[in-house]
């Protein structure tokens, strides 16, 4: 198996050695993990984020301080899930309406602020198509998660977010900011499209591990943790793909 480049899902996730002491996982051979259970919980916890998202921009801008701590605790939570190894239903679900007060506001934001009502719709519809597209492209095996495409993906990954910190440091601090990513110019779109490319291929990733997991006989608690894995890439997309749509937006305005 290799290494996959979500923090959620990595080689020792569906490996019992990783899950020492737990009781759960000696006693599952009736009670095993399947795709069919991943998808549910990934489906609870999408409404969950919707929910909590709808709600949000709903009551914007009074509830303007909800994104703080959407963002700040679901960082947090997510961490705690992460390098806990945690399965844990109530966790999860936590993270996934924590990640629904950010999205919610930050959409509300570019839908009033840049005056681009509905705007959210077509980047959540965008999202599902590509969750979608990629789920039929690995299915029907014409693409396939291996080393060489791991180091490329991991590499991109990598340096996306260095890029994306750099510039957030420059801009809270004022010191400096990173030209043309954020912009509606060609490069900002270009951008955007190399970064929504690299989400896409994380899906296939996530579809991998999902997949080695049930082949190996995962116990059924570890559906939760796959689909928190699989929420962190789609919840990346989503934010991607509004920002691609609002460059797109900005530039046929000029």
């Amino acid at each position: 198996m290799y290494r996959s480049r979500n923090p959620a899902l990595n080689d020792s996730t569906f490996e019992k050695s990783a899950y020492k002491g737990a009781s759960w996982w000696e006693d599952y051979e009736s009670n095993m993990m399947t795709i069919e259970g991943v998808a549910e919980k990934t489906g609870i916890l999408l409404l969950i984020t919707a929910t909590t998202a709808l709600a949000t921009a709903f009551s914007m801008p009074e509830s303007a301080p909800l994104i703080a701590l959407g963002a700040i605790g679901g960082f947090i939570m997510a961490m705690v899930v992460i390098f806990s190894g945690s399965q844990n239903p109530s966790l999860i679900c936590a993270y996934a309406a924590l990640e629904g007060l950010v999205i919610g506001g930050f959409t509300w934001f570019v839908e009033v602020g840049l005056d681009l009502p509905g705007i959210g719709i077509v980047a959540a519809i965008l999202t599902f198509m590509i969750l979608g597209g990629m789920l039929a492209i690995y299915r029907a095996g014409l693409i396939s998660w291996d080393r060489n495409l791991a180091i490329a993906v991991g590499s991109a990954v990598f340096a996306i977010i260095m890029l994306y910190l750099f510039s957030f440091v420059g801009a809270v601090t004022g010191w400096f900011h990173v030209p043309y990513i954020h912009g509606a110019g060609p490069v900002g779109i270009g951008f955007s499209l190399f970064v929504i490319g690299i989400g896409a291929l994380c899906l296939v990733a996530d579809f991998d591990f999902i997949e080695k997991g049930v082949e190996r006989g995962a116990p059924k608690q570890m559906e939760w943790r796959a689909a928190f894995g699989l929420m962190i890439t789609l919840i990346w997309l989503y934010l991607e793909v509004l920002e691609l749509l609002a460059k797109v937006a900005i530039a046929s305005r000029r």
